[in-house]
């Protein structure tokens, strides 16, 4: 039997926060040479890439170059430290606050977004949501093995997933109401929910009030 509960979902990165967060945290894995020797290996395909804006593709070639072969617990505990940077300076203010009203309301919080578990799971911590639903690594005996776990999530993956996590929770899809994003990427989720917010042009605080 599923719950009667109202769900609201955040995109993450440039809809909750105010930038980027894969490439900083693979920066500060990797460091600034291992990311410019990624991005060269095979530079043809990589420009292809680009000019198809295929993020699928460039995202599992940066998660091979980045992390293969690294020590999981110690991604981890990276992944920590930069949630707490994240939590501390990169939120965006007016959609940090529209998260919070939602959970003061008592809605259901879930993070959707193509950004690693490994720092958006603390994150999510942190902020105290319901679910993050998320590009996972891939571990094996300890080790990152440079793949990901199922797709890259954005797109219709996004939806895929909600609609997933609905069916594992008991949530039907008609307690999906609110949802925020800023980009293509996002479509296929805010399509999901009753009442989908784009927020790049709109001030949150001014739409909450």
């Amino acid at each position: 039997m599923a719950m009667n509960v109202t769900v609201a979902a955040f995109d993450v990165d440039e809809t909750l926060t105010v930038r980027d967060c894969v490439v900083p945290f693979m920066r500060s894995v990797a460091g600034v040479g291992r990311l410019i020797k990624v991005t060269l290996s095979d530079i043809g395909t990589t420009i292809q890439s680009v000019r198809r804006r295929d993020r699928d593709f460039l995202k599992a070639k940066f998660v091979a170059g980045v992390f293969s072969g690294r020590n999981a617990r110690e991604i981890e505990a990276l992944g920590v430290q930069f949630a707490s940077k994240v939590a501390d300076g990169w939120l965006r203010g007016d959609v940090a606050s529209r998260m919070r009203w939602h959970q003061e309301q008592g809605h259901v919080v879930i993070l959707v977004s193509a950004s690693l578990g490994a720092y958006l799971h603390p994150l999510g911590d942190l902020l105290e949501v319901d679910a993050v639903l998320c590009t996972e690594l891939e571990e094996k005996d300890g080790l990152l093995t440079g793949k990901l776990v199922g797709q890259n999530c954005r797109g219709e993956e996004k939806a895929s997933r909600v609609q997933k996590w609905c069916q594992d929770s008991g949530i039907a899809i008609e307690d999906l109401v609110y949802a925020y994003g800023d980009s293509s990427g996002d479509t296929e989720l805010l399509e999901l929910f009753s009442e989908p917010t784009w927020v790049n042009d709109i001030d949150l605080v001014v739409l909450a009030a």
